[in-house]
């Protein structure tokens, strides 16, 4: 079963300074207004493409970042092509909710798994949270022995039925949306707080699909 990886994506952005032609004075009166030299102008170019960058770094580090869908694991929530912006600071500021859809650094025990050392960073939703236990009878999650309300899509089949076991603190179980063809906790158990990245906010492509998901 496949994973869902979640594929950063670095593009390209242009940003302009104002370039009008400088205005000389009529012949005969003196000039006030000196004239940029091409040293300067290249300086301006240096420091506008410098600010640019370093706000570039900033937000991509520390706020935001865009991510592409490349397989089918989260759907029909996330479809194959989607990009979606995850935000990095949501979790700094409260905890990670059940419903959660969330982008983290794979697991050790992934690659093992699901035979795909290529995957780095995945995307999948939060359904247990730590020092609950979590576990499955037919199609129905059950949490502490009760049966899971689950809002965010029509009833699915499970798949792969979940083992009992009781989530470590600071863990999270985490599914696919598309059960049957989801590798996730299931396979590789829950997901340390520290290995998430963090909460998918906002869907920006295709067109037609734009909004919260």
């Amino acid at each position: 079963m496949p994973d869902d990886p979640a594929v950063p994506v670095d593009e390209p952005f242009a940003l302009g300074i104002d370039g009008s032609p400088e205005v000389k004075a009529p012949s005969g009166a003196s000039s006030t207004r000196p004239t940029k030299t091409t040293t300067r102008v290249l300086g301006e170019w240096v420091a506008v493409v410098a600010i640019a960058l370093l706000g570039a770094f900033i937000i991509r580090t520390f706020l935001f970042q865009t991510f592409y869908i490349p397989s089918g694991s989260m759907e029909p929530t996330l479809q194959i092509g989607d990009r979606i912006i995850v935000s990095k600071l949501s979790y700094k500021i409260h905890g990670v909710g059940r419903g959660n859809i969330v982008v983290f650094h794979a697991p050790p025990r992934e690659t093992t798994a699901c035979a795909d050392p290529a995957i780095k960073d995945l995307v999948k939703r939060v359904i247990g949270l730590p020092g609950e236990t979590i576990s499955s009878r037919g199609n129905v999650v059950l949490i502490n022995g009760k049966p899971l309300n689950q809002p965010w899509f029509a009833p699915v089949p499970l798949g792969q039925p979940i083992p009992t076991q009781k989530i470590p603190a600071n863990s999270f179980f985490v599914m696919g949306d598309n059960r049957t063809e989801s590798c996730d906790s299931r396979d590789w158990g829950p997901v340390p707080k520290g290995n998430i990245i963090g909460h998918v906010i906002f869907r920006v492509w295709p067109i037609s699909r734009i909004g919260i998901p």
